[in-house]
């Protein structure tokens, strides 16, 4: 893998699959710096399948996929932290992507209110 590794949240491919227009992600892509998780592409294949957009999702499949070791201790203190922090509502699929982007060092592409919130009291 690459040193720079850009881990691309669902709803920045979902905006990205709305607008159909060049965007920073094309050019990411041709760079082959996307890479991609379990649970995001459990997001977001079923329902390219279900559209018919098998294309799509086989395009998805066939990028870099970046394995996850979930440490349930850390994502509890997450949970804890944003509670704290009066951030309610975060599902815990993105405090799984949350914990890999921190321990993988990689950079996170969002467009998700939640992980922009958590940014002000967790570091990544």
């Amino acid at each position: 893998m690459s040193r720079y590794q850009v881990l691309a949240d669902s709803s920045v491919w979902i905006t990205y699959f709305k607008n159909g227009e060049p965007s920073v992600l094309d050019r990411l892509i041709q760079e082959d710096l996307v890479y991609i998780n379990e649970i995001i592409l459990t997001e977001l294949v079923p329902i390219l399948i279900k559209q018919n957009e098998v294309k799509t999702a086989e395009s998805l499949l066939a990028l870099e996929r970046i394995p996850l070791n979930i440490d349930w201790e850390i994502i509890r203190g997450y949970q804890l932290s944003n509670l704290q922090n009066g951030i309610n509502r975060v599902g815990i699929p993105d405090f799984i992507i949350l914990q890999q982007v921190i321990d993988q060092k990689l950079t996170l592409f969002i467009n998700d209110k939640h992980f922009k919130l958590m940014q002000n009291h967790l570091s990544f």
